[in-house]
């Protein structure tokens, strides 16, 4: 009996160890796990070890770590040293990969796209790499969707820091010295980040217009009390993928519906752009010509400045003031500057996708390697990439 009892805990297997490093970009303020998902994780019977200050730039001490349940590591090192699982917010650097164990899984937004090196430097450390911006948008996923949950920050934070660069005030405001008008913001791409941008400047009583490629989000544009600005024709109403994002548009289409976004945007006060599409470089929706038709004291901010930029002034990480007194906003990691509220809903994003992957009765990590989330997110498994997106074509 006395052997048996010894001998249980290898028999059902040592648990399931998970590592939390510190980001190492210096743009980077968010964390992969809070206090309250690391108490979950300890529940489904990992181990989980954080390395020193990693929550620091989100508001989370080592102590609300600790009283969670995770050990405190000094260093990168110490804290991914023999780990199953390492969760992050960016993809590892080749730097990072040193300390991570053969066979390790490795949990983070990859950002892959022209990132060939990268993603073999992950295959030759042999680590298990899953993309968590490729989770499919299925309604078993929903609660997994980083895309979302991390754009309707951007979107909501774009609008704050309008408002900021603007420095007029935004709602209609009636004084004894006189009348306030509302500001005209113009929202360009209505997707999780356009539409909580077009919610959040409504409710600081802007008056509020938005434009789209994708015919389906006219009514939802509609439904937030904004206006809708779009060429709508045939090639419009054929816009949208079977995913729902945009097509690229014909030059055709651009032309005509780049003449109505000039005529409308020269009488905006603050103008937001979202515009992304999946592995291409952001399309330009902003001339200069655009931008110099603009009043003086007018703000445009673009949220697609890390891929390339929506305007095509635009600097990434600094605030470009044109000639015409034009202030253009490149912040970068925009979710980030709401760090606390990110790392929360980011680290829930994970916990939810780590769920699905370990098996209840060892309590070890156990990806089934046919799962559509599997599938459609791993990018390197043993020694190799291997996502059909990453493949060489024939």
């Amino acid at each position: 009996m006395l052997a048996f009892l010894f001998l249980g805990p290898t028999f059902f297997g040592a648990p399931m160890r998970v590592a939390i490093p510190a980001e190492i970009s210096n743009a980077e303020t968010r964390v992969a796990a809070t206090p309250e998902t690391v108490k979950k994780l300890v529940a489904l019977g990992a181990s989980v070890t954080v390395q020193a200050d990693a929550g620091r730039t989100s508001g989370i001490t080592n102590a609300d770590y600790e009283a969670a349940g995770a050990t405190i590591a000094a260093d990168a090192a110490a804290t991914c040293k023999d780990a199953d699982l390492i969760l992050k917010v960016r993809r590892p650097e080749t730097s990072e990969l040193a300390h991570y164990k053969r066979g390790a899984s490795v949990i983070a937004t990859m950002d892959p796209y022209g990132q060939d090196a990268a993603l073999n430097a992950m295959a030759q450390a042999g680590v298990n790499g899953f993309a968590m911006e490729f989770m499919p948008r299925i309604t078993r996923a929903q609660v997994m969707d980083v895309l979302s949950s991390q754009a309707n920050l951007a979107g909501y934070r774009a609008v704050i820091d309008g408002a900021a660069e603007y420095g007029r005030a935004l709602p209609m405001m009636m004084t004894a010295a006189g009348t306030v008008p509302a500001a005209r913001i113009f929202i360009m791409g209505v997707g999780v980040a356009g539409l909580q941008a077009i919610a959040t400047a409504r409710r600081l009583g802007a008056i509020v217009t938005a434009t789209d490629v994708r015919p389906a989000t006219k009514e939802q544009v509609e439904s937030l009390g904004a206006k809708f600005i779009a060429v709508e024709d045939d090639e419009f109403k054929q816009a949208e993928t079977s995913g729902g994002y945009a097509k690229e548009m014909s030059d055709g289409y651009k032309a005509k519906q780049a003449a109505l976004v000039a005529s409308h945007i020269a009488k905006q006060d603050i103008v937001i752009t979202t515009a992304l599409i999946p592995g291409r470089p952001a399309p330009k929706l902003l001339t200069a010509d655009m931008v110099h038709s603009m009043r003086a004291g007018s703000v445009i901010i673009d949220l697609a400045v890390e891929r390339g930029g929506n305007c095509e002034l635009a600097k990434a990480g600094e605030t470009v003031i044109t000639d015409n007194g034009v202030h253009i906003v490149g912040n970068l990691n925009v979710p980030g500057r709401l760090a606390a509220t990110a790392s929360s809903l980011y680290a829930k994003n994970l916990l939810a996708f780590v769920e699905t992957m370990v098996d209840k009765e060892t309590k070890s990590l156990s990806p089934k390697w046919d799962d559509e989330l599997v599938k459609a997110t791993l990018l390197t498994r043993d020694g190799a990439v291997v996502h059909p997106n990453f493949l060489p074509k024939p």
